[in-house]
Order: C-alpha cells, then sequence, then structure tokens
C-alpha cells in the first residue's frame, strides 16, 4: 500500500499503472508509507538487533552466530527488494534516496566492525572496506554538479561477493567452509579496490566534461 489518495493519483480513483510516472502530489504523499520506505525502515531497524545478536554471549557462540546471519540476510535481501521495488513502482523517493544508503552502510559497517573487535577478521580489511565506501560517498558529492556516476556492474557484483563473504563470517564456521570463506572476502576486498578505483576514472572523466562544457558556454 503505497498511500497515495485517489486525488493525488488523478482523482480517479484507480491504482497507477507499475511504471506509470507520478506527479508531484502523489510523491508527496507517498514519501513515507510506501513499501520501499519499509523495507528500508526495515533494515535501519535490524542494526541494533544485528549488532545484539552477533555480540550476544562474548560474540563465540555458535547459535547466537545463526540468529544474527539470519538477521543479516534479512538485510541483505531487503537491499535488493527496496530499490527495485522503488524503481519499478515510481516510488523513488528523498526518504528513501537518503535512507537506503545510510541502512546499507549501517548493516555492513556494524558487521565488519564487530568482526574485527572479536578478532575474526583483520581490521586493514574492514578498513580498506569503510574507507572505499566512504571515499567514494564523498567522491559522488564532489562531481554532482556534472553529473551521477551509475552503478556499474562491477559494483554490483562488489556488494554480492561482499555480502556473502561477511554473511559467511557472521556464521561460526570450521574446517573446508572457514577456508572457503577467507577467499571469498579476499575476492571482496579485490573488487572493493578495483571498483573503486574505476569509479575514480569515472569521477574525474566526468569532472573534465563538465568543466569544458563550462568553458564553452562562456
Amino acid at each position: 500500500m503505497t498511500g497515495v489518495p485517489a486525488s493525488a493519483a488523478g482523482g480517479t480513483g484507480r491504482r497507477p499503472a507499475p511504471g506509470a510516472k507520478l506527479g508531484p502530489a502523489a510523491v508527496d504523499q507517498a514519501s513515507l508509507w510506501n513499501i520501499a520506505n519499509i523495507l528500508t525502515m526495515i533494515r535501519l531497524v535490524l542494526v541494533p538487533g544485528f549488532v545484539f545478536l552477533l555480540l550476544a554471549e562474548g560474540g563465540y557462540d555458535p547459535a547466537w552466530r545463526a540468529w544474527a546471519w539470519a538477521a543479516f540476510a534479512v538485510a541483505m535481501i531487503t537491499d535488493i527488494f527496496d530499490g527495485h521495488l522503488a524503481r519499478t513502482y515510481n516510488l523513488v523517493t528523498d526518504f528513501g534516496k537518503i535512507a537506503d544508503p545510510i541502512a546499507d552502510k549501517a548493516i555492513m559497517g556494524s558487521a565488519l566492525i564487530c568482526l574485527s573487535w572479536l578478532g575474526d577478521l583483520p581490521w586493514w580489511v574492514t578498513g580498506v572496506i569503510l574507507g572505499r565506501e566512504l571515499g567514494i560517498t564523498l567522491l559522488r558529492f564532489w562531481v554532482i554538479r556534472y553529473g551521477v556516476i551509475p552503478a556499474s556492474r562491477g559494483g554490483k557484483l562488489k556488494t554480492l561477493v561482499q555480502g556473502t563473504a561477511v554473511g559467511m563470517y557472521v556464521l561460526a564456521l570450521t574446517g573446508a567452509l572457514a577456508t572457503m570463506r577467507f577467499w571469498v572476502m579476499a575476492l571482496a576486498v579485490v573488487l572493493t579496490v578495483v571498483t573503486g578505483l574505476d569509479y575514480i576514472r569515472q569521477a574525474v572523466v566526468l569532472r573534465r566534461k563538465g568543466l569544458a562544457a563550462e568553458r564553452a558556454a562562456k
């Protein structure tokens, strides 16, 4: 339920078709209580619960770690669906634009920091991943006047591998699976660095084109 009244959707009382463009009034009315934003808010609420579950009983109880993994998995799943629903049903809102990346970084950042604090993950890995995320966010603001850097396939793959690797570290794995998670995390770190460098390249090119266009317009 999007919370868009009939008057805001054109006064006909009918639900807008999927992919139909909503007017400003309809977007304002749907800015909070739509399914995409609700999923984002669920992800935000899950963060403190996830941290509690991961650190319960000193952070080494397999049962508590399994519950923490479940919370993390739900957060990752909602991350996939809220963006898809927002784009498909024209539910992209200012709240979603701000809250969605905050929720993403909150759940991933809390997981990495807790795992490093417990000694399961080297601090440098956490530093590389979080440093990249913060750097790219600042980079986007640096070039926003010239355009938006789109999410690349490499960036999406990086997010998938990061989530898989962190999820494997949250679980109390042993033996071959514990060895496997090391290599999955290694791949995540490589993708984090490579895609970060690619974003820097795109930002530099975008800024150069923007400056050139400004000089040509004068």
